[in-house]
C-alpha cells in the first residue's frame, strides 16, 4: 500500500535492526464488530476502517447495535485465531470491547442493561473457546468501559458504554452523579469467578 500511494518511509538499516532486536511483548487490539464489504462500491478501503464506511453493508445474519455496528462474538474468536496463526502464538490482549447503547435511569436509579450483559457474555464465551479449544495465548481483556464517557466515535454522551451510568447529557445538563447499572454486579461476578460464571 505504501508503494501504491507513493509514500517513502525512509526506513534505514538501523531502523530494521532495532525492529528485529526489540519485538513487542504482546498484540493489543480493540474489537467491537465485524464488517461485510460491498465489492461494487468504488472506494479505497485503506483510507478508513470505520464500521460506518460506504463500502460496508449490513450482515443479514447478525444483529446490530443502536449505531448499526454488527454484533459478532464469533468474529472475535476468528480474529484471535488469525492473530495467533499470523504472529506465531504471540500473547494477545483485547484492550477494548463493548456495546454503545441509548440508556436512561429507571425509577430505581439504575439501568437494566441486559443487552450489554448479553453482548459481553457472548464475547467472553468466544474468548474462552479461543483459549481452550484453539490454543490462543490470550493474556488479558478490558471491556469498554467501566463508566459512561463521551463517545470517541460520535462525540456524544447518549452513546453509553459503561457499567456505571453518569447523569449527564449531550448538552452538558445533568447532575453528574453516578449510578450502577445491572451490568456492574454481573461483571463484578464475572471477575470474581475468573470468567466461569458468564
Amino acid at each position: 500500500m505504501f508503494e501504491r500511494k507513493g509514500w517513502d518511509l525512509d526506513i534505514t538499516d538501523d531502523d530494521l535492526a532495532a525492529l528485529k532486536a526489540g519485538p513487542v511483548d504482546y498484540i493489543g487490539f480493540s474489537y467491537y464488530a465485524s464488517s461485510v464489504v460491498d465489492s461494487t462500491v468504488e472506494v479505497d478501503i485503506s483510507e478508513s476502517t470505520s464500521a460506518n464506511d460506504p463500502h460496508n453493508v449490513p450482515n443479514p445474519y447478525l444483529g446490530a447495535t443502536d449505531w448499526g455496528w454488527t454484533i459478532d462474538p464469533v468474529g472475535l474468536r476468528i480474529m484471535l485465531k488469525r492473530f495467533d496463526e499470523r504472529y506465531n502464538g504471540m500473547p494477545q490482549f483485547i484492550v477494548e470491547n463493548g456495546i454503545g447503547m441509548y440508556e436512561d435511569l429507571d425509577e430505581n436509579n439504575t439501568v437494566e442493561d441486559d443487552a450489554r450483559i448479553s453482548y459481553l457474555g457472548a464475547h467472553i464465551k468466544e474468548m474462552k473457546k479461543a483459549v481452550e479449544e484453539d490454543g490462543v495465548n490470550l493474556v488479558g481483556y478490558t471491556p469498554w468501559g467501566c463508566i459512561d464517557v463521551v463517545s470517541f466515535t460520535t462525540g456524544e454522551y447518549r452513546k453509553r458504554y459503561g457499567f456505571i451510568y453518569v447523569d449527564i447529557q449531550d448538552g452538558g445538563e445533568g447532575s453528574r452523579k453516578r449510578f450502577k447499572k445491572k451490568s456492574f454486579e454481573w461483571y463484578k461476578n464475572v471477575i470474581a469467578t475468573n470468567g466461569e460464571e458468564v
